[in-house]
C-alpha cells in the first residue's frame, strides 16, 4: 500500500515480523556463566529502595547480619527485586562472587533488536553491540539533562590514546520510566565495515534507537568501542553483550533480527534530460529533449538545472533472491516509477515533494525500470532519491548522496513549547498512538516538562508524559488534519468515562456520549498555577479536576472535587489494565507500565469486567486525590 507523507522521515522502520525471538524459557542461547542470569516467571520492584544501600547491607559481616535479625526479630529487610518461579523473563542478580555478563552463542553485525528491560532505583547495566559498543541501561528517573551514562546514551570510555578516545553520546532527551516499570528499546544497528586488507572505512552506526517509542538517536556514530568491551578492538561480526556487574536487571520480550545487504542492483542505467515548464508528466516529449547518456547512480544535480527541468532514468535491477521488497522514491515537482510496465509509484505534480514507498514481489532474475521526475517549483531544491530494501536486508540507496541527502525535512517543523506559563492546545488525539481517535481532547503543557492530554468528551486524563511539548505540523501545516504529536514518551491511561454510579460492581462504566447525565462544562484558569480546572456535571453533582506535576516535575497529582457528598453506589476509576496492589499501598498498572498512587482516604477496589481488570475508587463526596508515576 502506498503511503506518502508530507514530513519526510527517512526511517527504514524496525519491522521485525522477519525476526527471532529468544523465548526464555532456558539459557541456550547465551554461553555459560557464574550464576547471576536465571530465567523467571516475574519480578516486582521496590521502587523506594535504592540497590546500592541493598548492596552495602549485603556487605555486611556475618556477625552484624546476625545481631540486625536477631534485633529485628528475624524479619528480613524488603529487597529492591523479587522474583516468581516461572519462564519468560530474564533476571540478572549480582553480588561479589556472581557476576558475570550475559553474552549471546550467535554473533551479528547489522542488527535491529527490540528489547523490554526492567530496572529497580538506581541499577545500571548496559547492552553492549557487536559486544564493544554500549548502550546504557540505567534508573534515570528524574534526570532533567542526561549524559552519555544515563538511559539511552552511549557509555564513554577511558583510552588515553588520541584515535581511541571516545566521550560518550547523551540520548537528545530523557524518556526513561520509573523504577520497577517495562521498558522498551528498539534499535537499528550498523556494524563497522573494513576493506579486503581489514582496514575499517566506516564507523559502527546507530541508525536509530527509540526508547519508550521516543527517537533518541538518529544515524550516531560511534567511531571505537565504549568503556568495557569484550575486546579492545572492532569487528564484522560479535556478540550481543548484556552487562551483568554493575547491578540488577530484567529483560522480556527479546527479539532480534541479522540483517544482510540488499541483493539487488542497479545496472545498465541511462538517462535522456528535458528542459522546458511542464506541468504534467506527460508532458516530456522528444522536442524538449536536451542530452542523453549513460549513469552510475541517479543524480538529479547531473541535469545542471535548478528547475523547469525534466529527466528520464532507464534501467535494469538486477535480483539475486526473490523477495518482499520496499521501494522507496524520495523527489521534489513529480515522480512516476515504472517496473516492468507496470507504474508502481506516481505523483503528477510539477511542485510536489514527499517520500513514496510501495512494496512488491521481485523474483530472481533482471527487471526493466523507468523513473521519470519533473520539476516546476523555484522554491524547492532538486531532489531525487530511490532505495530499496527488504525485511531481512538494509536499505540500499542506488543515488548519489547530494541527489537526496538523509534526514531532509521537506516541511518545517511547528513545535509548541510552554515558555513562563503553560500552554493550552486543542486538537483530535489518536489514543495511544494509534488507536481511537478522540475529537474533544486538549494537550496541557507545562514550563516545568511534565504535560497530559484530557479528554473534554469523558471528563478523563488520558495521557502523561514529561519532556518537551508537542509537535503541531499535522495540525497547522497547509489544511492541517487538526491533530498534534506528543514530544515524549506517552504513558496511555484508559478510555470513557471515569466516573459513574453503577447499580452493582459487575456493571461497567458508561462509555463516551453514552451517558445523558454527563455533561462537559469546559474548564478555568487557575490563576495561582494557570492550569486549569476542568469541570463537568454528572448527575445533579458539579465536578472539578486539576491535573498538577508534583513538586520535582517527575509525575501528576490528579485531585477530584465533588459539589454534594452522601453519594452513594458511585464509583471513580482509576485505571484499567493488569492491576497489582504494591507493598507501599500504590498499584501497578498495565503489566508494570505505571503506577498509581492514592492520597486521599478512600480505599481502592480492583474488579473484573468484561475480561478487564480495573482499579476503582467509591465515591461519596469526599475529595479524591491520587498520583499517576511513570
Amino acid at each position: 500500500m502506498k503511503i506518502k507523507f508530507l514530513l519526510i522521515l527517512v526511517f527504514f522502520g524496525l519491522c521485525l515480523n522477519a525476526q527471532e525471538e529468544i523465548k526464555l524459557d532456558n539459557l541456550n542461547d547465551f554461553k555459560t556463566q557464574a550464576g547471576n542470569w536465571r530465567v523467571v516467571g516475574g519480578v516486582t520492584v521496590n521502587r523506594h529502595i535504592d540497590v546500592h544501600h541493598e548492596a552495602s547491607e549485603m556487605q555486611e559481616s556475618k556477625k552484624k547480619k546476625k545481631r540486625r535479625r536477631k534485633k529485628r526479630h528475624a524479619i528480613e529487610p524488603p529487597k529492591a527485586i523479587t522474583s516468581t518461579p516461572g519462564t519468560g523473563v530474564l533476571l540478572n542478580i549480582n553480588n561479589k562472587e556472581k557476576h558475570d555478563a550475559l553474552i549471546t552463542n550467535w554473533e551479528h553485525g547489522d542488527l535491529l533488536l527490540e528489547i523490554d528491560v526492567l530496572l529497580p532505583k538506581g541499577s545500571n547495566s548496559g547492552i553492549y553491540f557487536q559486544g564493544r559498543y554500549e548502550l546504557q541501561l540505567k534508573d534515570s528517573y528524574g534526570v532533567k539533562n542526561p549524559l552519555g551514562s544515563d538511559m539511552g546514551g552511549f557509555h564513554n570510555n577511558w583510552e588515553t590514546d588520541e584515535d581511541k578516545i571516545f566521550r560518550g553520546i547523551p540520548p537528545t532527551s530523557n524518556a526513561s520510566k520509573a523504577p520497577g516499570l517495562w521498558q522498551t528499546y528498539k534499535v537499528h544497528f550498523q556494524a563497522p565495515r573494513f576493506n579486503e586488507a581489514g582496514e575499517k572505512i566506516s564507523n559502527a552506526k546507530f541508525i536509530s534507537v527509540d526508547l519508550n517509542g521516543v527517537r533518541i538517536h538518529s544515524n550516531v556514530e560511534v567511531p571505537t568501542y565504549t568503556g568495557g568491551p569484550i575486546e579492545k578492538n572492532e569487528v564484522a561480526k560479535g556478540p550481543l553483550l548484556i552487562q551483568g556487574n554493575h547491578g540488577p536487571v530484567a529483560i522480556r520480550n527479546f527479539k532480534y533480527q541479522l540483517l544482510k545487504e540488499a541483493s539487488v542492483t542497479l545496472t545498465s542505467l541511462s538517462h535522456v534530460i528535458y528542459k522546458g515548464a511542464f506541468k504534467g508528466l506527460d508532458e516530456l516529449n522528444e522536442n524538449a529533449k536536451v542530452s542523453t547518456g549513460k549513469s552510475n547512480k541517479i543524480d538529479i544535480l547531473s541535469v545542471g538545472e535548478e528547475d523547469e527541468y525534466g529527466i528520464m532514468y532507464i534501467g535494469t535491477l538486477e535480483v539475486k533472491e526473490e523477495d518482499n521488497y520496499t521501494i522507496s522514491v524520495g523527489y521534489t515537482g513529480g515522480v512516476k516509477l515504472i517496473v516492468d510496465n507496470k507504474k508502481i509509484i506516481e505523483d503528477n505534480s510539477s511542485s510536489g515533494q514527499g517520500l513514496l514507498n510501495e512494496d512488491l514481489t521481485l523474483s530472481k532474475g533482471t527487471h526493466k525500470f523507468i523513473l521519470i521526475n519533473i520539476k516546476s517549483a523555484a522554491w524547492r531544491a532538486p531532489r531525487l532519491g530511490l532505495s530499496i530494501k527488504s525485511k531481512s536486508t538494509n536499505s540500499k540507496d542506488f543515488h548519489a548522496y547530494d541527489s537526496y541527502p538523509p534526514n531532509i525535512n521537506t516541511v518545517s517543523p511547528i513545535f509548541v513549547q510552554p515558555d513562563a506559563k503553560p500552554r493550552l492546545l486543542r486538537a483530535f488525539v489518536s489514543f495511544n498512538g494509534d488507536g481511537k481517535r478522540l475529537s474533544h481532547t486538549i494537550g496541557v503543557g507545562t514550563p516545568e516538562g511534565v504535560n497530559y492530554i484530557y479528554d473534554l468528551g469523558a471528563g478523563n486524563l488520558v495521557g502523561v508524559w514529561r519532556g518537551e511539548f508537542v509537535d503541531a505540523t499535522p495540525m497547522w501545516h497547509s489544511r492541517g488534519d487538526g491533530s498534534f504529536k506528543p514530544k515524549g514518551a506517552v504513558q496511555w491511561t484508559f478510555l470513557n468515562q471515569p466516573i459513574a454510579q453503577l447499580s452493582d460492581l459487575n456493571a461497567p462504566f458508561p462509555k463516551t456520549g453514552t451517558a445523558p447525565d454527563f455533561v462537559s462544562k469546559g474548564y478555568v484558569i487557575d490563576k495561582t498555577t494557570w492550569l486549569p480546572i476542568f469541570k463537568y456535571r454528572y448527575k445533579d453533582v458539579d465536578i472539578e479536576n486539576k491535573i498538577t506535576p508534583d513538586v520535582n516535575n517527575n509525575y501528576v497529582i490528579h485531585d477530584i472535587q465533588f459539589s454534594k457528598s452522601g453519594l452513594t453506589n458511585w464509583y471513580y476509576k482509576l485505571a484499567s489494565g493488569e492491576v497489582e496492589k504494591m507493598s507501599d499501598g500504590a498499584y501497578l498498572i498495565k503489566n508494570q507500565q505505571y503506577y498509581v498512587k492514592v492520597q486521599s482516604d478512600q480505599i481502592p477496589l480492583i474488579r473484573e469486567v468484561n475480561g478487564e481488570t480495573e482499579l476503582i475508587i467509591p465515591v461519596d463526596g469526599s475529595n479524591i486525590k491520587y498520583e499517576i508515576i511513570w
